[in-house]
């Protein structure tokens, strides 16, 4: 993960679970969830289509085990810490070039680890992108 915000303690969780899903260990992940974790990921790939993977840790271990390792970086562009709770918007990036935008809310217990965490990406908008009519830019 590469943050491109200041460097500061907002949403410190969320920049460690993207550091680790970026990193050579990405199912380091699993000892960041809580007993009771919940998720979902909604995968948007363009053209109005998505997959959303959902449930618990085994689900996360099958959503783990299909990704593209090594491939995606994800980049904060903005985060916040209210509370137990995490938010950070970003892109994931293949190659240094823009793929996808991102948002990722994390709420946690009271030992550190996620207990509930919604992810959503779209091709579609590139936040960065600034002087284009069409809301995605490349």
């Amino acid at each position: 993960m590469t943050t491109d915000s200041p460097p500061g303690t907002t949403a410190p969780f969320l920049r460690r679970w993207f550091a680790s899903l970026d990193g050579d260990a990405p199912d380091d992940i699993l000892d960041m969830i809580a007993p009771g974790f919940r998720f979902s990921i909604v995968f948007g790939t363009g053209g109005g289509a998505a997959r959303d993977f959902a449930g618990g840790r085994e689900a996360m271990e099958g959503y783990l085990a299909q990704r593209e390792k090594g491939v995606l970086t994800h980049h904060v562009l903005s985060a916040s810490t209210v509370g137990p709770d995490e938010l950070v918007l970003g892109q994931a990036r293949r190659a240094g070039e823009f793929e996808s935008t991102f948002v990722a809310a994390a709420r946690l217990g009271p030992d550190g680890r996620v207990t509930d965490l919604m992810i959503g990406r779209s091709p579609e908008l590139d936040v960065e992108a600034t002087g284009t009519d069409t809301p995605r830019s490349r």
